[in-house]
């Protein structure tokens, strides 16, 4: 089978009008194309699609994931084409991926197989220039704060209680703390610092759960920056930064029109991971989709623990969306990994029957999150027939509906006998969103209750330094923002060699970070590091441009 790469360049691209025209956009001045295959939709347009009636929604969302990834945006991409190949007009939403990722470990996110968004090159690098934005406005806001320190301070701002980092979108570990002013009063004042991934900072959250304009300058305002030695919060308008923020964010706000390779419209914006942030695309890009066609697609960060989670308990209250259906995306791999077994992708029968649980875990969670979960079996090259049918019958003897689906050999047709089975159960037994905890609760009773009802915890234990920041939220009247818990997808815990479906098992919170502007408190379980590094041999290494102008590598 071809690289994602030459299948990707292999496609006939459609002009990007001719994507709008399909979705009803007739007027082009409502469209800002950039180049011939993507576009930004613009803030007029916006405005018009809100007196539209709105469209049904289907989450997608997964068993706990390898390291590698288990395929959920391409089953999104495949079931998005698939329901357009059944006649019904839909959209896929989903996340701009991260160049930390991208010449990391993990690759790219625009799909794989012939089911990907294009074009695939552009997605993956710097696409519209919207994460360079986030980049541009963060560190505008970090340079403010350090310049009011060189200059007398007039704020009165605490060095030793400055919450504000600056960001990088790339792993770089280096930089994950520091010290910066070195070099004499001109260069200063000195102090530690430290640096997050674009993905993981404030701004990139604000962009995604902003409603508009409006909105998005209000929340930019209100981020907290750091105390004053009277212990008042100091914040970005304290700072005086809020205009020239948004004014950066000025296009990165609009949605990004592209197609995938069945030419089917896709909508990508923004780009927070889900163990460190909330996980899915834009509140804009969801709202404009769900206007525009009949069945909006979009993909929730990593497990059911995580994107699923926050999006039933933090995203779709501040969008007002209602879940329509839902997709639990599993594989072998994954399942073996959770079973125990040392490699994967060579994994024995036991280790399948072992790794069950735990995909019958994020069963029992979309339940609980108000879903009835169809879980689509992402077929990768080289899956034994015997093996699948096993997960087939053990969902069954579960009482969920199960497919076979390989959207990355075959496309949208990989994808149709899923599109089927969501339709039917959207029908038969539509979502429901139910919260785990009340946004007004104490913000420990919030924590317990995802640690408790999702994850399976028997005790949530809280460091010294996580109950210092207990008291400061509720001294500062934090104490009622809805929580999005920071952790590795890598397992049910917050230890990620804890397999299959762990239960009983102590959480600890290390540090809860208040995002004012964003509007949700981060309580950290474990040791999560905001800002990864690049693994021993990272997808840099073979990745490059050709004399012809072809980038080669990506994946």
């Amino acid at each position: 089978m071809p690289s994602d790469m030459e299948i990707a360049q292999s496609i006939r691209l459609l002009p990007i009008w001719e994507i709008a025209k399909g979705l009803g956009i007739t007027d082009m001045d409502l469209i800002l194309p950039n180049g011939n295959y993507k576009a930004k939709l613009s803030v007029r347009l916006l405005e018009q699609l809100k007196d539209r009636p709105t469209g049904r929604l289907i989450l997608v969302t997964a068993i706990t994931p390898t390291r590698f990834g288990e395929g959920k945006t391409t089953v999104s991409i495949g079931l998005s084409m698939a329901l357009n190949r059944l006649g019904k007009k839909s959209i896929a939403v989903l996340r701009q991926p991260s160049l930390g990722p991208v010449f990391g470990i993990k690759g790219g996110a625009a799909g794989g197989g012939y089911a990907q968004v294009l074009p695939m090159e552009d997605i993956n690098l710097h696409f519209t220039g919207d994460i360079h934005a986030v980049s541009s406005a963060h560190n505008l806001l970090s340079a403010m704060l350090d310049n009011s320190l060189h200059f007398g301070n007039p704020l009165g701002i605490d060095e030793r209680e400055i919450f504000f980092p600056r960001t990088i979108d790339m792993n770089d570990r280096v930089m994950r703390s520091m010290v910066v002013g070195l070099g004499g009063r001109a260069n200063g004042p000195a102090r530690e610092d430290s640096c997050v991934i674009t993905a993981a900072s404030e701004v990139m959250a604000i962009l995604g759960l902003a409603t508009g304009r409006a909105d998005l300058k209000q929340r930019l305002a209100r981020m907290l920056v750091a105390l004053s030695f009277d212990d008042k919060p100091i914040t970005a308008q304290d700072l005086g930064a809020t205009g020239a923020m948004a004014a950066l964010l000025k296009d990165a706000i609009k949605p990004n029109l592209v197609q995938t390779t069945e030419n089917t419209p896709a909508l990508i914006h923004t780009g927070p991971f889900a163990n460190i942030a909330h996980g899915t695309a834009s509140i804009i890009a969801t709202n404009a989709s769900l206007r525009l066609c009949d069945w909006t697609v979009i993909e929730a960060g990593f497990g059911s623990d995580l994107g699923a989670e926050k999006f039933v308990d933090l995203v779709a209250p501040l969008g007002g969306f209602r879940i329509d259906g839902c997709v639990l995306v599993a594989t072998l791999r994954a399942l073996k990994h959770q079973g125990g077994a040392p490699d994967a992708r060579r994994g024995m029968l036991r280790h399948l029957w072992l790794g069950l649980e735990n995909l019958h875990r994020h069963i029992e969670n979309c339940r609980t999150l108000g879903m009835e979960p169809v879980v689509a079996l992402n077929r990768f090259e080289g899956d034994a027939d015997d093996e699948l049918k096993l997960v087939l019958k053990a969902c069954e003897e579960q009482g969920t509906k199960a497919v076979v689906c390989a959207p990355h050999s075959a496309g949208g047709k990989g994808c149709e006998e899923l599109a089927q089975a969501v339709l039917e159960q959207a029908e038969q037994k539509p979502g429901a969103n139910k919260p785990v905890y009340d946004w007004n609760s104490r913000v420990e009773d919030k924590i317990e209750a995802v640690a408790r009802k999702i994850y399976h915890a028997g005790q949530v234990v809280y460091t010294p330094r996580a109950e210092r920041d207990l008291k400061r939220i509720y001294q500062l009247g934090y104490d009622k923002l809805p929580i999005c818990i920071a952790k590795t997808p890598l397992s049910l815990s917050d230890d990620p060699d804890c397999l299959g479906a762990c239960s009983g098992f102590k959480i600890t919170i290390s540090a809860i970070h208040i995002r004012a502007g964003a509007g949700y408190l981060v309580p950290v379980a474990g040791e999560m590091e905001l800002l990864p590094g690049l693994g021993k041999k990272p997808n840099a290494l073979k990745i490059d441009i050709m004399d012809d102008g072809r980038i080669v590598g990506l994946s």
